[in-house]
């Protein structure tokens, strides 16, 4: 009988990282998955995920306080028997326009969308290296199309903390090989915002425009290449794969 991989997935209770706890379970993982606030919400996904087959477990995580994240880490660490794949998709997005950035928001996208990755993962990494996958552990984090060079107007404190999880995946990428896989995917929209300006139909049908395949992506699309990054790519690291309808083109 195989081993069930293990993985975590921060934020991995709503949305697209929902999407990527339920494709990973499918295809025979158990979870750990992080919440920030709604444990309501973290026990119905855990439910959901084991209805398809998975064990489950939730875990209340603040990636904006970095002791925590650390000693997050350091438990886990310790307390898992194995461990296979860590999915860094838990972020913050919110506009921060020059004239109104301050220091507050902007070291907290830095704190969430990049520190706490990179921390989670010098924790988990011995335990990655243990990992009997072929190709060894894997890393995946959630970027961004946007910050790849195609900046979004008005969102410079989150551009640039995405920036910086990107170049943490290619350093990461030589740093944890030959037993550390580390990638990741740079979705365009695969679920536009609940709220705010760019939930409005105005804006997401001029944002669609640009999309050469026409369509929002969906946060399936996201999970897909996820898991293939995570279970089925033993000779890939250090790659950004945009999942963008090939808005980058345009």
């Amino acid at each position: 009988m195989s081993v069930r991989p293990v993985a975590l997935v921060t934020g991995g209770v709503r949305r697209v990282g929902l999407a990527i706890a339920r494709a990973l379970a499918r295809s025979g993982s158990d979870l750990i998955l992080t919440f920030r606030t709604n444990a309501d919400e973290a026990r119905a996904a855990a439910t959901e995920i084991e209805r398809l087959g998975g064990r489950a477990s939730v875990e209340r995580l603040d990636l904006d306080d970095l002791g925590a994240v650390e000693a997050f880490g350091a438990r886990l660490a310790a307390d898992l028997p194995r461990f296979d794949v860590l999915v860094h998709n838990a972020s913050v997005y919110a506009p921060t326009p020059l004239a109104t950035l301050d220091a507050a928001a902007m070291l907290s996208h830095f704190r969430i969308n990049a520190a706490a990755p990179l921390l989670l993962t010098r924790h988990l990494a011995p335990r990655l290296r243990e990992s009997s996958r072929p190709g060894g552990g894997a890393v995946v984090a959630i970027a961004d199309m946007h910050a790849l060079g195609r900046p979004r107007l008005g969102h410079a404190a989150y551009s640039m903390s995405k920036a910086a999880l990107v170049e943490m995946v290619r350093v990461l990428a030589r740093e944890l090989a030959p037993r550390v896989r580390v990638n990741a995917v740079a979705p365009g929209v695969v679920a536009f915002p609940d709220s705010g300006p760019e939930s409005s139909a105005e804006f997401q049908e001029r944002y669609l425009a640009r999309v050469p395949l026409a369509r929002a992506g969906t946060p399936g699309d996201a999970a897909e290449a996820v898991r293939w990054l995570a279970l089925d790519a033993p000779y890939v690291t250090g790659e950004v794969i945009r999942v963008d309808g090939g808005r980058w083109l345009a």
